[in-house]
C-alpha cells in the first residue's frame, strides 16, 4: 500500500486506528474452544465488527508463533481474511545481517505478503536496508517505545543526542516518508512533539493509548501533521473488551468510540 492510499483511507474512514490482533489463546472467550480453530474464528470476528473503524491490522507474530506451523498458518490466514484496503502489519521486530534480512523481508513480503513489518534498528542501517528494497512495502523502525525499559537504551545519550534520535536521523537518512515510519510510544507526547519536528513527512505507529495510559488527543496535539502521520494502535482496550459471547459486539464499540474521537481530532486538525 502507497503511502497516498494510507492517507486516503484515512480520510475515508475519518480514522487512524490500528487494530492489535495480539491474540491471546488464554484470554479468547471460552465458547469459541468449541471452534476447529479458536484462534481464527476470535480474529475473523474482530475483523468483522472492527473493519468499518480501522484503517489498519497488527499481528504480533509471537502470539501465532508460539503455536508453530499451525500458528503460522493462523497468521496466514487472518491476514488473508483482512479486507485488501486496509494497512497490514507484521509485529515481528526482525533486524539482522543482511542475508538474513533478505530472509526475513522475503518471508513477511512476499510469503506472507504484509504491507509492512516491525524492525529492530539495534545493530544498523545495513541490517535492515534489505527491507526498503520492496516497492510500496514499509519498515516501521522502533524509535521511542512506551515500555518502562525504553529508558535503559532509547532515551540514553549518544553523542550530541539521544540513542532514538540517532536512530531516526539514521533510518530517514536512508529511507523515503513512503517506506518507513517509526514507533514512539503515546505515553511520551512532548518527545514525540520533538520527533516530529525531526521528521515532519513521516508516519507513526503509535502504541500505548488505551490499556497503557496514553492520551489519544495529546498524541494528535503533539504529533499530527498534514496527511494524519498517525496509526494508533489499540490491542487489549478493544479485541479483550468482552470476553463473553457479546465479545465482537463490545470490540465493535470500542473500535467506534476510538474512531468517533479521531474524527473529530481530524476536523479540529483540518486533515479532513
Amino acid at each position: 500500500m502507497t503511502k497516498e492510499e494510507l492517507f486516503q483511507q484515512i480520510k475515508l474512514k475519518h480514522s487512524f486506528l490500528c487494530v492489535g490482533l495480539d491474540t491471546d489463546m488464554e484470554k479468547i472467550p471460552k465458547h469459541l474452544m468449541k471452534e476447529k480453530n479458536p484462534m481464527l474464528a476470535f480474529n475473523k470476528a474482530i475483523i468483522d465488527a472492527t473493519k468499518d473503524y480501522c484503517v489498519s491490522y497488527k499481528i504480533n507474530t509471537a502470539f501465532y508463533e508460539a503455536y508453530g506451523t499451525q500458528g503460522w498458518d493462523t497468521m496466514q490466514q487472518t491476514l488473508e481474511y483482512i479486507p485488501k484496503n486496509i494497512f497490514t502489519i507484521a509485529d515481528a521486530k526482525r533486524g539482522d545481517i543482511g542475508n538474513t534480512s533478505n530472509q526475513y523481508a522475503r518471508a513477511f513480503f512476499e510469503t506472507l505478503s504484509f504491507d509492512s513489518i516491525t524492525l529492530a534498528p539495534y545493530m544498523g542501517k545495513d541490517s535492515l536496508a534489505p527491507f526498503f528494497n520492496y516497492a510500496n512495502k514499509w519498515g516501521i523502525v522502533l524509535a521511542l517505545t512506551s515500555n518502562p525499559g525504553s529508558a535503559d537504551f532509547e532515551q540514553k545519550q549518544s553523542g550530541e543526542k539521544k540513542l532514538y534520535e540517532n536512530v531516526i536521523d539514521t533510518f530517514s537518512s536512508i529511507a523515503p516518508s513512503t517506506q518507513l515510519m517509526f514507533v514512539v510510544g503515546a505515553t511520551k507526547p512532548q518527545e514525540l512533539g520533538e520527533i516530529r519536528k525531526r521528521v515532519p513527512d513521516y508516519f507513526f505507529l503509535v502504541p500505548g493509548v488505551g490499556a497503557q495510559g496514553g492520551s489519544l488527543a495529546d498524541v494528535a496535539k503533539h504529533g499530527m501533521n498534514a496527511t494524519c502521520g498517525l496509526l494508533i494502535n489499540a490491542s487489549r482496550s478493544i479485541i479483550y473488551a468482552d470476553n463473553t459471547e457479546l465479545f465482537a459486539v463490545k470490540a465493535k464499540e470500542e473500535a467506534q468510540k476510538m474512531a468517533q474521537e479521531m474524527a473529530a481530532l481530524l476536523l479540529q486538525y483540518k486533515i479532513i
